[in-house]
């Protein structure tokens, strides 16, 4: 093994505080649906991206994607990290660093990513990427299937890959926000004729909020109940990111990057890709209204 790549295999992060929920995200393992396989990934896929940018990473390169309370780890090895997101408190050691912007952790440095006071879910992306085996092509952690790496604990300590040569980029990225209002764009069906034409009113006509008990799966929401003009049983059906599914109670989610392949309740409307991403940075009582494309 020649000095270089021995200098690589000997990187790692090592967990000194896991969060509330901190996984590793990559772009995700699309493709497997016909296998019951979910994409998975970033939920702020822009975000992520963003962190790999500034450390000069592949786009595909895997990060940590943290939840509200944010993460600490240390370098075993020197690294340079970058961590995008909504604003946080960022540090080395104790000395505040920028986010969006490349950062040296000397080895034995501890990183701390304090909590987001806006949104939701940061991104720590590392030179190098983080090297845990990849399942079905992907790094991502799945929390409805188990696929992937489980979520990080205390005591964890994640192999880094090997940097690209050459020094990162300076790039900056504007902290993702949580705004106090959603406007997402739809587009109706599959199942939109299942619903009783005031419901299709109420869905683009109302607000709903963010539902607390919302998670990778789905962002869930809390207003006027969906009522349906068909009350047969729908057999189980394909269902894609952003999917509007309408449960029994009439409380429309949002499927985001773990959601099932499969639905057995009808979806409504389906949210596009472009405002997914917006779905991942919106806190509990976040007001959503919807728009037809």
């Amino acid at each position: 093994m020649s000095e270089a790549a021995a200098e690589a295999a000997a990187r790692e992060l090592e967990v000194v505080r896991a969060g509330a929920l901190t996984t590793v995200q990559d772009q995700g393992r699309p493709g497997f649906a016909h296998l019951g396989v979910p994409r998975s990934g970033a939920l702020d896929r822009a975000a992520a991206a963003a962190a790999n940018a500034a450390v000069g990473n592949d786009p595909a390169a895997a990060v940590l994607e943290t939840t509200v309370m944010g993460v600490a780890v240390r370098a075993v090895g020197p690294c340079v990290v970058a961590v995008t997101g909504p604003p946080a408190l960022v540090a080395v050691d104790g000395a505040r660093a920028a986010m969006g912007q490349p950062v040296t952790v000397p080895d034995g440095a501890v990183l701390d990513v304090g909590p987001a006071q806006a949104g939701v879910r940061s991104y720590l992306a590392v030179a190098g990427g983080i090297d845990v085996p990849a399942v079905l092509g992907s790094r991502s952690t799945d929390l409805l299937s188990g696929l992937g790496p489980p979520r990080l604990r205390d005591g964890d300590r994640l192999p880094i890959g090997r940097s690209r040569s050459g020094d990162p980029p300076a790039a900056v990225a504007d902290p993702a926000s949580s705004p106090a209002e959603l406007v997402l764009t739809v587009r109706l069906g599959p199942r939109h004729d299942w619903f009783r034409a005031a419901a299709l009113e109420t869905l683009l006509r109302t607000e709903y909020t963010v539902s607390p008990v919302s998670n990778r799966v789905a962002l869930r929401l809390s207003g006027a109940p969906l009522e349906r003009a068909v009350p047969d049983e729908l057999p189980s059906e394909g269902v894609v990111l952003g999917a509007v599914q309408v449960p029994a109670d009439g409380q429309p989610l949002i499927f985001l990057a773990d959601h099932p392949t499969t639905g057995g309740y009808p979806v409504v409307a389906v949210v596009d890709d472009a405002d997914v991403d917006c779905c991942a940075q919106a806190r509990p009582g976040t007001v959503v209204r919807f728009r037809v494309a």
